[in-house]
């Protein structure tokens, strides 16, 4: 029987080389997409907000998603660049 250090689910299993570069990227990208729609129909169609918050109820929803995805995935999508970078110099020094 193998030690439980060396056994790995099928869903853990990864390519060689794939570090998860290419997943923060996408779903950082996504994310960020996401929000900004939010954001936009929360201004042009939703009604906007104010200091009091939005105007609507679906204006709420489309707020509270915009102000959820665009950190979160700008933060993924960081990330995802700084990792790209950082394979990008390793790449190039080997």
């Amino acid at each position: 029987m193998m030690p439980a250090s060396e056994r790995t689910s099928d869903s853990v299993r990864r390519l060689p080389g794939d570090d998860g570069t290419r997943q923060l990227l996408r779903w950082g990208s996504w994310m960020v997409a996401a929000g900004l729609v939010a954001a936009v129909l929360l201004e042009t169609v939703l009604g906007g907000f104010s200091g009091t918050g939005a105007s609507t109820n679906w204006g709420w929803f489309a707020l509270i998603v915009a102000l959820m995805s665009l950190p979160f995935g700008g933060l993924l999508l960081t990330l995802g660049v700084a990792k790209w970078f950082r394979n990008r110099s390793i790449a190039h020094r080997s």
